[in-house]
């Protein structure tokens, strides 16, 4: 099945898939419940079963690259797709995943897995979105009051998948297929030399970050550079950048954060509901049987819950860390500041548009979905920090 069809032959040939599964798909529930997957035995054991007891299937070992590196929480993390991918196969396809720039430079991956340089890129939609705004719309765009999980939502039932997959097709021209999953919280304001007490405080602060995030600060008056990751805590040892943020306090940790700042500014509506992105070369993607891509699929819905509780759990411990063990001030962001990232959006939403149509498409869809959506969730989801406070303020 071809990632341009319809969504109505797709949830057709989901049903086949699954029908086909509950028939004669017992070693691929094996491989799910006999492996613990969704337990912390999952990176210890592999099943040998063959998918379906089908032993014909070709054997697939794909190279991709991250655009983490291995030091960061998020390379072991994000990867848990592939072990997914490798036990629903009956061990038939691996892949062996490589650190940032062990091929071409993390910016570059896309490239690269278009040129068939490699099979697949891991990283976040973001890190190419200079080839089209609109891109960057995917996990790093405006604060609606969602999350990722909600964002991952729009892709799969508001219509963003289709929006997504058109994006790379039609505008970037590049040959991949796009898969999201692995919902990212929303990400501190970032490291700082000084605290931000009030918003006029950034003006003329340099800034790191990446994706529509560099315009939100712009308009706030900071000057912004871009920087993958490894490059960020030496540009603020050395003074050529003021501030950054990253990801989570996990990362931020490993990359060495703590060694150059004790501020650590939280809360923020630049980057709320980031999410990972799996690129495939196409032609790689059309080479597979109909099973492996129904794998690829399943596996992403799988590796979608289990970063979700696993970054919650090394996230949390990472955070006291820390605040208890290295002296680190954790404060909250500014009401005026955060009103002023949301001015800030506004004007993105205009002056995008302005020049970019699908960036509205995109725009447009979204409000639509998140209007219905959080109204709900706003309505009946009652707030956690007055149960918080009652059992352990």
């Amino acid at each position: 099945m071809s990632e341009d069809q319809r969504p109505d032959e797709r949830r057709l040939s989901r049903r086949k898939f699954l029908g086909s599964a509950a028939a004669g798909g017992a070693a691929t529930l094996a491989a799910l419940s006999g492996c613990g997957v969704g337990s912390n035995n999952d990176q210890q054991q592999t099943s040998t079963a063959s998918v379906g007891g089908d032993t014909s299937l070709p054997e697939k070992r794909l190279k991709f690259q991250g655009a983490f590196s291995p030091k960061d929480p998020i390379f072991e993390i994000a990867t848990e797709i592939f072990s997914f991918v490798e036990q629903l196969s009956g061990g038939r396809m691996t892949v062996e995943m490589l650190p940032a720039g062990a091929v071409v430079g993390a910016f570059d991956q896309a490239d690269a897995v278009h040129r068939g340089i490699l099979d697949g890129s891991q990283a976040v939609p973001a890190f190419w979105y200079g080839k089209n705004s609109a891109l960057s719309l995917f996990g790093t765009g405006p604060a609606w009051g969602h999350d990722a999980n909600t964002m991952l939502g729009w892709l799969e039932y508001g219509g963003g998948q289709e929006l997504y997959e058109e994006i790379y097709r039609d505008l970037l021209k590049l040959d991949v297929v796009p898969l999201a999953y692995g919902p990212m919280p929303t990400q501190p304001l970032g490291w700082f030399n000084k605290e931000i007490k009030s918003a006029d405080q950034f003006k003329g602060v340099k800034y790191r970050t990446v994706g529509l995030s560099i315009d939100v600060f712009k308009n706030m008056g900071a000057s912004v550079v871009a920087l993958p990751g490894g490059e960020i805590v030496p540009a603020l040892e050395r003074g050529v950048i003021d501030a950054a943020e990253y990801n989570n306090p996990a990362s931020d940790m490993a990359l060495g954060f703590p060694d150059v700042s004790k501020i650590c500014m939280v809360q923020s509506y630049h980057q709320p509901a980031e999410f990972i992105e799996v690129l495939i070369n196409r032609q790689t993607w059309e080479g597979f049987p109909e099973q492996y891509r129904s794998i690829w699929r399943v596996a992403a819905k799988a590796a979608n819950s289990q970063m979700y509780w696993r970054t919650m759990e090394v996230y949390s411990k990472a955070y006291e860390e820390l605040r208890d063990n290295h002296g680190v001030n954790f404060i909250k962001t500014p009401t005026d500041v955060l009103e002023l990232q949301l001015d800030a959006w506004d004007k993105i939403i205009e002056d995008e548009g302005a020049e970019n149509p699908f960036f509205t498409k995109v725009i447009e869809s979204q409000k639509a979905y998140m209007r219905r959506v959080l109204d709900y969730q706003n309505k009946f989801i009652v707030g956690r920090q007055q149960a918080y406070d009652h059992f352990f303020g």
